[in-house]
């Protein structure tokens, strides 16, 4: 495979502080899982070869809009997670923050769905730097790395999954879905991905 850094984004979906540290949401509510605490210290060499050889780190980061009665939130959502409350998620808090081990990225995307492309600024961010292929990370898996990448391929952008840089709640539904994936994006782990990357700089 062949790629042109400078062409190219690493897009990681909802690695944050709600999600992964022990005082965010999910942490504070017993949500968590071995292999999604991996996956920043896995993506940060991704990161960093990309950066070196010319590309762009973008997160897209999952967002509750403030309401007057509590965040506003989909239905579905609500059923799934009731723990999730005021402040959770909030634009500008602790919990919506990038994790500290991939701070800063080049550029940050608030999203509202499943999808990084649906409603937010990132096809804007895309089309004004000329990128054409996604590096793909993050959680969950069957969530928004795989409705991400979907609407990428609609678009005509060239993705890459990292196969070890995203992860579920579960094992089998992670692999279930790279698996399901595997007609829609190519597909490689964080360390071939680094060296691809290095070998392209």
């Amino acid at each position: 495979m062949k790629l042109d850094p400078r062409k190219t984004a690493l897009l990681t979906i909802d690695l944050q502080n709600d999600f992964l540290h022990p005082e965010g949401a999910y942490g504070r509510a017993g949500q968590s899982a071995a292999a999604i605490s991996a996956l920043p210290g896995r993506i940060a060499p991704v990161r960093d070869a990309l950066r070196a050889a010319g590309g762009v780190y973008i997160s897209a980061q999952f967002t509750l809009v403030p309401g007057p009665d509590g965040p506003l939130i989909a239905p579905h959502l609500a059923q799934l997670r009731p723990f999730l409350t005021a402040g959770d998620f909030a634009p500008g808090s602790f919990g919506h923050d990038l994790v500290e081990s991939l701070k800063p990225a080049d550029f940050t995307v608030e999203k509202v769905a499943y999808s990084a492309l649906y409603q937010t600024r990132l096809e804007y961010i895309l089309r004004h730097l000329a990128i054409d292929t996604l590096i793909v990370g993050g959680i969950v898996t069957n969530g928004g790395v795989a409705s991400t990448l979907r609407d990428a391929h609609l678009r005509g952008l060239h993705t890459v999954v990292l196969t070890d840089g995203c992860a579920a709640f579960r094992d089998d539904v992670h692999d279930a879905t790279l698996l399901s994936l595997a007609s829609v994006t190519e597909q490689m782990t964080c360390a071939q991905a680094a060296e691809l990357l290095k070998g392209a700089a």
